[in-house]
């Protein structure tokens, strides 16, 4: 049986994708699944920057034809094997985004796991990573916009034949963001990944800033697709990654301080209903 492919997709730039993408593969390689990271957003290549890695060869040569998939693989000192990208403009001219599909199926061979980092725009070179895939995890944050394009993109992957595992939710700032009520997606809501400053700084969080809220989240999301995996598929009855103690007093004194502000009903009142396209399956 080959390895489970997983790609990280969502319509807007900004969300978190990449780090969503490198700190679960982080803990899936500390969970014992060889895994592999491939920056699959070949516009806008971060994954190699974020983890320090430079090779000689890339995803874009490989897509290119003018390297094979064993040159470009990399490791990083979490372990996690990646194949990053190129972001010289004449690479991204030169590789074709249909070859992904040889890429993703030859690291099946050779790893447990197969995360897919996609581009934020939908686009033809989505279409293999989704399609191809055993599960695509949408990471949006609760703006509207952002939610709107995760819907868009959860449309995109039933036309392309593929699977939504469900709706992460990042940068989130305030435990009522997470009561979405009803739905245009046919997907649960996965979880939440808290808003923290000072922990973005020490990316990967899960290995630098390990006892953060959002580094938690992380490795919570990650049993969840763990447990998916194992199973063949996410259970209906899985309950979202939250805590309240996430948020703690932070969340309580950003309140009162916003109450003092005039106008604060009313945009409460538009924050909820950002987030009222999703309805959890459980």
């Amino acid at each position: 049986m080959g390895a489970y492919v997983c790609t990280i997709a969502g319509g807007k730039g900004g969300v978190g994708r990449t780090t969503t993408a490198i700190n679960l593969g982080i803990v899936f390689e500390e969970g014992g699944y060889d895994t592999v990271l491939v920056d699959a957003d070949l516009g806008m290549t971060n994954v190699g920057k974020m983890l320090a890695v430079e090779s000689d060869e890339t995803l874009h040569d490989v897509l290119g034809g003018n390297a094979a998939v064993s040159d470009a693989l990399t490791d990083t000192e979490h372990r996690l094997s990646v194949i990053a990208g190129d972001g010289d403009l004449e690479a991204y001219a030169n590789a074709d985004p249909a070859n992904l599909r040889g890429v993703i199926e030859t690291l099946q061979e050779s790893f447990d796991v197969v995360l897919v980092d996609t581009s934020p725009k939908i686009s033809h070179e989505m279409a293999v990573p989704v399609g191809l895939a055993d599960g695509t995890l949408l990471v949006s944050t609760a703006d509207r916009v952002a939610l709107t394009d995760a819907v868009r993109t959860a449309d995109f992957a039933d036309r392309v034949d593929g699977n939504v595992l469900g709706l992460m939710l990042t940068r989130v700032t305030d435990p009522e963001q997470v009561e979405v009520d009803h739905g245009e997606i046919d997907a649960p809501l996965l979880g939440v990944v808290p808003e923290d400053a000072d922990a973005a700084t020490e990316e990967p969080l899960v290995s630098n800033a390990e006892e953060s809220p959002a580094a938690q989240a992380y490795r919570d999301l990650t049993a969840v697709l763990i447990r998916g995996l194992e199973a063949g598929e996410i259970p209906d009855d899985e309950e979202p990654v939250f805590e309240e103690s996430w948020f703690g007093a932070t969340a309580d004194d950003d309140a009162g301080e916003a109450a003092e502000e005039a106008g604060e009903d009313d945009e409460d009142d538009e924050d909820t209903d950002n987030l009222t396209m999703f309805r959890p399956r459980f």
